[in-house]
């Protein structure tokens, strides 16, 4: 599935950049990222600080990769899984931050599962929130 969406996003690059980041920080914002968290999961650390920075600030000048675009068809498939689980935006939004007792989190937040740099984190997580949507 994040295989189909990332063969869609890389159809038109520019285009696809600029939308496809414009949605991504505005879930950073809802899911309250600072922006360490937010450039974490988009696969950059403080190397890529500046790059982040004109992304955000002129989303079309983008050149996503085939990573950037596995993670952000990730973190998409979670945003829409919450959405959908949890219909109140408020919860939905605020689920990445709560304690979750579900094995693979530990008793912690999945944020930091997703924090963890790793693209087959954010792998693991839209698989749970898609196995709980049955």
């Amino acid at each position: 599935m994040a295989a189909d969406i990332a063969k869609k996003l890389a159809a038109q690059p520019s285009k696809t950049a600029g939308a496809a980041l414009r949605t991504f920080f505005n879930i950073a914002g809802a899911w309250e990222l600072n922006e360490t968290q937010a450039m974490t999961l988009l696969g950059f650390d403080e190397r890529n600080r500046s790059t982040y920075f004109k992304w955000k600030r002129d989303p079309e000048s983008a050149r996503l990769t085939k990573e950037k675009l596995e993670r952000l068809s990730y973190i998409f498939g979670i945003y829409k899984d919450l959405q959908i689980l949890l219909p109140q935006a408020e919860s939905a939004d605020h689920w990445v931050h709560r304690p979750n007792d579900a094995a693979l989190f530990g008793g912690q937040p999945a944020l930091n599962r997703m924090l963890s740099g790793n693209v087959a984190d954010l792998y693991v997580v839209r698989n749970y929130l898609d196995a709980q949507r049955g």
